[in-house]
């Protein structure tokens, strides 16, 4: 039975070397994307909350290996396509460098507090 994994949002939290993703599911599921070395895994967890080391991981959606091992970039698109997933005509995205900066942002209002 082949299961439909739609992401419906992503933020890419690094961009390459590895790049990787926070994504969302259209069932609201969060998966942790990674690729690094010519390998791409999806990984569940049951909690996106990197507050707390508590989360636990539920395995692996998706395992590829796309590329050779001394790659490290890779594109989203391919990167579902790679996994069997499908991306959202209206996919939620945040790219690495809004994320860098909303991340910057938090740490120096963090400091002045």
């Amino acid at each position: 039975m082949d299961i439909k994994v739609t992401i419906v949002r992503a933020v890419q939290t690094s961009a390459g070397l590895p790049s990787q993703w926070d994504v969302w599911t259209s069932t609201g599921q969060y998966l942790y994307l990674r690729y690094r070395h010519g390998h791409g895994t999806a990984t569940a967890f049951d909690s996106n909350d990197w507050e707390t080391w508590g989360r636990k991981p539920l395995g692996d959606v998706a395992s590829f290996g796309y590329g050779g091992d001394w790659d490290g970039f890779i594109e989203l698109d391919v990167f579902c396509q790679q996994a069997g997933f499908e991306l959202a005509p209206d996919l939620d995205y945040t790219g690495y460098g809004a994320y860098a900066a909303a991340e910057l942002t938090r740490l120096l209002e963090e400091k002045e507090e």
